[in-house]
């Protein structure tokens, strides 16, 4: 990525700063911060996203939709302990067969309803998270038309979500923008807020980097002006051991089997010898040489804590897990142990991922959902 003349770069973030207040509210009334804030972030202190159902899907069929998350699913976690859930949800099943993203299908609507039903009854708090497809956010990135396109959708379908109880339903902008540059995406959000925040004046919303909204990607965020936002980031690192096996997430990865957890020169040496891709090889060699463990989690984990007090906001880490393909189970309660003890001791609220996908928090094979004591200890859920 091309880097900013210093000059630039300031005159970009002071235009950014400067337009943030005009982009991200309604009105001067809805600036203030509820005073309810701290009691509605306390909703959202353990929860599970709920992959695969309303997004990530193969189709969004009626057979489909009304049988991959069950009122049984929705219990299984209450019970577990969890007090909220992220509800992933591809936008475009939504979006009309018209020109216009304000009008909604209202038949696709209603499964949407039925869904948040079912889960509001348990006394579970929700974040609607818009999780779209790469090529959606693709064509939303390309030019201002789409982004203005995005917002009108958000604006409808926040009035939409206006009468659900602002104290239990949270409004995320978006899973992950794929935006590179970090100024354009703060113009962008903001716009999204201010769509959401006229359709739905009192729900909480949350924000969140670009990119892939990571932790630096949080970092780098000013916050905008609205006070009725809680902040969020994803953390997976490291990702030679959360991501070990997966096909979709860089070219070293589907190389990795067995890759331990904490890191060091010795603990990898012997899957060093397993790898014959000399740049996955590499890149191993240097999660050894890293030395991630608890204390290194606590400490990266601690930056997301000071910026929170330093801008005097809340935030969560909506997005974290270990794929279980080939992971070691031992190591991945213990990478998911730290996690949690770090997110905790720092007053980072979290939502794992995910329920009953590639990273999941149980075993469900047909329909059936199981329960794994060690992992829900290391979620300090036993």
């Amino acid at each position: 990525m091309r880097v900013l003349k210093p000059i630039r770069r300031s005159i970009i973030l002071l235009l950014c700063v400067a337009i943030l207040p005009h982009l991200s509210n309604a009105t001067t009334a809805q600036q203030q911060k509820p005073s309810n804030l701290a009691a509605r972030f306390g909703r959202l202190r353990r929860g599970i996203n709920l992959s695969h159902w309303f997004s990530q899907a193969a189709n969004y069929s009626k057979t489909h939709l009304e049988t991959h998350t069950t009122a049984q699913d929705i219990a299984l976690i209450k019970s577990m302990g969890f007090d909220h859930v992220r509800f992933p949800i591809e936008p475009a099943p939504l979006l009309a067969e018209t020109p216009d993203p304000s009008i909604l299908n209202t038949t696709y609507l209603q499964y949407v309803d039925s869904a948040l039903d079912m889960i509001l009854a348990t006394g579970l708090a929700v974040i609607i998270d818009i999780h779209p497809s790469d090529e959606f956010k693709l064509r939303m990135n390309r030019d201002e038309r789409g982004v203005e396109a995005f917002a009108k959708f958000w604006r409808a379908f926040a009035t939409h979500l206006s009468k659900r109880d602002p104290e239990f339903v949270f409004l995320e902008t978006i899973n992950e923008p794929m935006v590179e540059d970090g100024y354009r995406w703060c113009g962008i959000q903001g716009k999204l807020i201010a769509a959401i925040r006229a359709g739905a004046p009192n729900h909480t919303i949350i924000a969140a980097g670009h990119r892939w909204s990571g932790l630096y990607e949080m970092l780098f965020l000013e916050p905008y002006a609205d006070d009725n936002v809680i902040y969020n980031f994803h953390f997976y690192e490291p990702f030679a051991f959360t991501h070990q096996g997966a096909t979709w997430a860089g070219p070293n990865l589907p190389f990795y089997k067995n890759v331990p957890y904490p890191s060091s020169p010795e603990a990898v040496r012997p899957v060093l010898d397993t790898v014959q891709d000399e740049p996955a090889k590499y890149n191993l060699l240097r999660y050894g040489e890293d030395n991630w463990n608890a204390g290194r989690i606590d400490r990266e984990l601690s930056l997301a804590a000071e910026w929170a007090t330093k801008h005097h906001v809340y935030i969560t880490c909506n997005e974290f897990g270990a794929f279980r393909k080939v992971t070691k189970p031992a190591d991945r309660v213990a990478w998911l142990h730290d996690m949690r003890m770090a997110l905790e001791k720092h007053g980072i609220g979290w939502t794992m991922w995910d329920y009953a996908g590639g990273f999941a928090v149980v075993n469900k094979t047909n329909g059936q959902a199981q329960r794994e004591p060690e992992l829900l200890k290391a979620l300090g859920l036993l």
